[in-house]
Parts: structure tokens; sequence; C-alpha cells
């Protein structure tokens, strides 16, 4: 059985950060292959990627990794539960020795589990106080991080642990983990440099969303990357191929509210409590996404869910494609691969339980499951969506054309 390193991200730009939790892992480790699981051209809070998942898996690729296997767009916008939730599936079906390493603000794996543990039994008065929480109209994130200091009693050295944007997906990890009865070893590489959401540049490491800022003002990002995946970007930026933000598609997501029904909108993910009405009433009366956002926010809805809701508009994503999404084992969409790579790839064909794609017009073709043909489709169409943000060569069906990345 072969040992797979394995590492769910979404190289919103690949950087020097992402480099040392790479290199770090695979010393740790020792595998004979390292995998992605990496999201594809929407990300989980709620927003475009930088660049198509093409370009960051060849960014991946020269760094390193040996297989890049997409998150189907179901996953790759959901709420960090769900998000884990098809990452960690997708790494179960690979029938491999896994260890899966992510980053994190505290490096203890123990603790981390500690919480998870939590979250996955859900003890009687842990649920009590999660509810009491909710009752006071906070947003579930924060209901659920009072109702957990509360439970532990430990606020000193639980609330630093909390309020780790890395903490929380790695915790919602071994949740799923614990969940899945799965045989993945978690390991964690405490996090380097500056912190997920800094827009400051800590010496030669930045967070990705400081280095999208950086770009929005034009400021040289070349020091806080690796030379290859530098290149990469700068070929895709210079050739008009890149979606800076959400608010590429403003008009779009405006149109598509105003055709749709309270029905409609009252289908879409994550609206909940008569939010339709507040959302119907705010699209017809505004033209832009930052009266609208600021219109239909509260204490309850957070800026990510909110535009979480407004991707699931865009991308025509339902309800019921969300609870479809829980019910199955997602296919292994396989975005790019090393010479090395190659040979896991031909191990993971040999599995017949396996949805191994490499093509999409086959499996759409052969395949007879509904759902996951259906969650194809919608990888198909968001990706039909991004190029439409694209300054220059905003070519439709890339899914079809692309080629395997090959380094």
């Amino acid at each position: 059985m072969s040992r797979v390193l394995a590492i769910i991200c979404e190289y919103n730009p690949f950087h020097n950060g992402h480099l040392y939790q790479l290199t770090e892992s695979i010393r740790l480790s020792n595998p004979d292959y390292v995998v992605c699981v990496m999201s594809g051209n929407f990300v989980e809070r709620g927003n475009t990627a930088l660049i198509n998942k093409w370009a960051r898996t060849e960014m991946a690729l020269h760094s390193g990794v040996d297989m890049v296997i997409e998150l189907p767009t179901i996953y790759s916008i959901s709420s960090a539960e769900n998000f884990a939730s098809g990452a960690i599936k997708i790494l179960d079906s690979l029938k491999c020795e896994t260890i899966l390493s992510f980053g994190s603000e505290c490096g203890n794996i123990a603790v981390l589990e500690r919480f998870a543990k939590i979250l996955y039994d859900e003890p009687p008065e842990y649920v009590t106080m999660l509810n009491h929480e909710l009752a006071k109209g906070l947003s579930f994130p924060k209901a659920r991080e009072n109702a957990m200091l509360l439970y532990i009693n430990d606020i000193r050295s639980s609330a630093n642990v909390l309020s780790g944007s890395n903490n929380i997906l790695g915790i919602e990890y071994l949740k799923q983990i614990f969940k899945n009865k799965s045989t993945i070893i978690p390991i964690t590489i405490k996090r380097s440099g500056a912190d997920y959401n800094s827009l400051n540049p800590s010496d030669n490491i930045a967070s990705s969303t400081a280095i999208r800022e950086m770009l929005i003002n034009k400021k040289s990002v070349k020091n806080l990357m690796p030379k290859i995946a530098y290149s990469v970007l700068k070929d895709e930026l210079g050739s008009g191929r890149f979606v800076l933000d959400i608010f590429q598609f403003e008009k779009e997501i405006i149109y598509k509210l105003r055709c749709m029904s309270i029905e409609q909108i009252a289908n879409l993910p994550d609206v909940t409590e008569g939010l339709e009405y507040k959302i119907k009433a705010a699209v017809n009366s505004c033209n832009n996404l930052n009266d609208l956002i600021f219109m239909i926010k509260s204490k309850r809805y957070t800026l990510t869910r909110i535009n979480r809701i407004l991707l699931y508009s865009l991308l025509e994503i339902t309800k019921q494609d969300y609870e479809n999404s829980k019910k199955v084992t997602p296919y292994i969409r396989v975005l790019g691969i090393s010479e090395n790579g190659k040979n896991l790839l031909s191990e993971l064909s040999k599995n017949r339980k396996a949805n191994v794609i490499t093509s999409v017009k086959d499996f759409l073709d052969k395949n007879n499951n509904k759902v996951l043909k259906s969650m194809l489709e919608k990888d198909i169409f968001a990706t039909n969506i991004y190029t439409l943000g694209f300054k220059k060569n905003p070519d439709a069906n890339l899914d079809y054309t692309k080629k395997l990345t090959v380094v």
C-alpha cells in the first residue's frame, strides 16, 4: 500500500508559507507520493480564486506535489464542515496509507483533537449551551465558539485556539476523520510568519489574502512566492486570465437574484429564517454588491455566509444539491500529476470502486450516478462562469479542452 502525504488547500495563490508547510510535511512523513485536494475556481470564503485551477495546479506540481485533485465546487464554497467533509471523503477513497498535514496556529494536534471530539460527540451539556448562544441571535460560528469555551471552562487557553482560522478548519478535518472512522493519520505544522487574515508580510512570508491585496494595489509579490509559482502567476496576470474577487460578477449576481422568486431564493443553501424576503427586497432596491451585502448583513449572518449565498445564486446551487453532496463519496477529478504521480494514477485506476476522472466527457458519458454527474456539471458550469471574469481569452468549456497537466 502506497504511503501518501495529503494536503487540503486552495493555493490562492501558492506562496512561500505553503512551500514551508509542504517541505516540512514531506520531511516528517517521508511519503511515496504527495497529493493535494484543491478548491477549483471558487473558494471556501465565498469568493473567486485569483487564477484558474489549472494554473494553481501547475504551481503545486512544480513545488513538489505529485497529484492535484479538484475538490468539487459544491464542497469548495461550502461551510468549513462540508468543505472538510468532501475533502476527507476523497482522501479516504484513495485507499492508501494517508497522512493528512494541515497548518495551524497552535501547532498541537492533541489540543485540536480535543475540540474536534466535542464537536463530533456533541455532549448534551454542550448542545444546551450552543442553543442558548444561538438564541441570542449570534451567528453559528460565534455561538459555537462561545459554547465551546463555556463547556471546556478554560477560556484563557482555549480562546486562542478557537480564534485561529487554520485551527478552526483543522478541527473540522479532525471531526470528519472521527465521523468517517477514517484511518487517515493527522499531523499539523505550526503556521509560520503572517497570520491567515494578515495584510502585512513577515520577512518573505505573507498570507494569500495579503498577496491578493498587494496585487490589487500593484505592489510586487515576487519575493513572497517560489520562483516558478511567481512565473505562472505573472503569466496569468499578463494574459488577462485572472479574477480579483466576487465583485467581478456583481451585475450577474444581482440579475440572477432579481430573476429568482422568493421560493427559489429560499431554496439556496444557508438561507434560513425568512432571509429570502430580506434578500429580495434588497436586490430590488440596489444595483451593486456593496449595498446589497450591507442591506442583508446582520449579527446572525456573517459576511462569509452572505458571500456564499451570492455564489450559490450565481452558480445555481440549491439546498437539494447541498444535501445530495453529503450522501455520496465524491469523484477523484485529477487536474495534474508529476512524473512520479503517474504511478499513483495507475494504482488508483485499478480500484474499480473509485471514480477517477481524467476526462470529464468520458465520465459524463459512462457514469450512471446522477448525483455525481450533477456535481461534475456544476464544476463545468462554475468554470464557464469564472472565465467570464477574464479580461482576455474568456474561453468556455475549459473542463473539456484542458488536458491533464503533467510536470
